[in-house]
């Protein structure tokens, strides 16, 4: 016998991290997904956890100011926006509160100075993502897009409005053209990539395709204007399918006169101006000189590492991925800049030689686990300055604490930058100075 559904009215407190909405029912915390602080709600509740219970929005009595209808139709189902009910204005806000939060929680810090939000385009901003691929009997045709929410299903969409401009129409088209082929069940992902003059769509492939279905992804390759290729296996296996006509991915950043090339599955920013916007912040807060030297951690393709080299004296980059140490490398090279070094080292090991240096300047870009093997580092290096780019806030704010616990570095500013609108991802620049 299915258990019977409980239906209560509640007021909504709060908002998780990830944008649900938070209710208080006999002591215990409720997560509601599509609710906002302030309102009204009546809940159906669901599944009780250790510490707190979700519940189904049924209806929302008295709505608030900021909730706005949301454009996209697969808002609810996908799980790659989960606050586009909210006005974006009140995003902004939602997202300063979670780093604020954070870092007086965990970290124990108040920032010197909050900084302005980095703002930009809230629609058709995303110029790399991964993307689900499904073929659904019961449907008899191929999905194509993010995950549902809480969930391993794909969305049904055939367009996505946070994708840049054509690649919003790719999960529709992409889906058909699958469904001509011989891999409908045997090609579970398709991740897009964009650079400023080519674009490019990678298909991962677990069988062989035939020629037919080679020929089936060359037309859509250019129904879309796109570079298509095919991964057999690992990253070392993608292939262009076209590779004579295969155009170079790459972005410029033209406020530091720099190129930077990339592959189709490499690490980027999702967020081009954005990307530029939080760049030229971090070098104009890090207030650099001529003389500097700067050490650039988790340096990627060079993204901070080659406009920090226009300025400084200086600069080395140091990232785990052989693949992107090259591509820096490379990078450095095409721009004529011979002030650079690029360096593959494990970041969760802290005895690095070039850790126990001292360093003018510090950048670091970590992946959501953060960078607490190398905080303890820090002091050593006695860097004026550091700048921490974050995509999480709690892993920033315990890092912070960290840093500041030595007495010898304080949290001078600290501001987000939207690069993902309409989700709740954060991305967060703080800057430390010594005392």
């Amino acid at each position: 016998m299915a258990a019977k559904t409980i239906e209560v009215e509640a007021t909504i407190i709060g908002l998780t991290h990830d944008g649900n909405g938070i209710a208080s029912i006999d002591g215990q915390r409720v997560f509601v997904a599509g609710a906002l602080p302030g309102e009204q709600v009546q809940l159906a509740l669901k599944r009780r956890r250790r510490r707190y219970r979700e519940a189904e929005l049924i209806e929302i009595h008295k709505p608030i100011s900021d909730r706005v209808e949301p454009p996209c139709p697969h808002f609810g189902r996908c799980g790659g926006c989960a606050v586009q009910h909210m006005s974006y204005a009140a995003q902004v806000r939602f997202k300063e509160s979670v780093v604020k939060d954070a870092l007086q929680r965990i970290g124990g810090l108040d920032s010197h100075e909050w900084l302005a939000p980095l703002t930009g385009a809230q629609w058709h901003y995303r110029r790399k993502a991964r993307l689900g691929v499904r073929y659904v009997a019961g449907k008899g045709r191929v999905l194509v897009g993010f995950k549902e929410r809480s969930s391993r299903f794909v969305t049904d969409m055939a367009t996505c409005p946070v994708l840049v401009e054509p690649m919003d129409q790719l999960p529709g088209r992409l889906g058909r053209a699958i469904e001509q082929t011989s891999l409908q069940q045997r090609l579970p992902q398709a991740e897009v990539a964009v650079g400023d003059t080519a674009q490019a769509v990678v298909l991962r492939v677990l069988d062989p395709p035939t020629e037919t279905d080679l020929t089936v992804f060359a037309a859509l390759g250019r129904e879309i204007g796109a570079d298509i290729y095919m991964q057999t296996g690992g990253p070392g296996t993608v292939r262009a399918l076209e590779p004579e006509t295969a155009g170079t991915l790459s972005y410029r950043l033209d406020a530091f006169d720099v190129e930077l090339q990339f592959a189709p599955t490499d690490f980027l920013q999702v967020n081009g101006p954005i990307n530029a916007a939080m760049i030229g912040r971090v070098i104009e807060r890090l207030d650099i000189e001529r003389s500097d030297r700067v050490l650039d951690l988790y340096c990627g393709i060079g993204n901070f590492s080659l406009p920090l080299a226009r300025r400084a004296a200086a600069v080395v980059g140091v990232e785990g991925e052989g693949g992107l140490v090259a591509r820096a490398a490379r990078n450095a090279s095409l721009n004529d800049l011979d002030n650079t070094r690029f360096i593959t080292a494990d970041l969760t090991q802290p005895e690095w030689p070039f850790l126990r240096e001292q360093w003018d300047l510090v950048v670091l870009d970590p992946p959501r686990s953060g960078a607490e093997a190398i905080m303890p580092c820090l002091e050593r290096m006695a860097p004026r300055r550091i700048a921490y780019v974050s995509c999480h806030p709690a892993t920033l704010a315990r890092d912070a604490r960290i840093l500041a616990a030595g007495g010898r570095y304080r949290l001078l500013a600290a501001g987000i930058a939207d690069m993902f609108p309409h989700t709740h991802h954060i991305e967060t620049v703080a800057l430390f100075e010594q005392c």
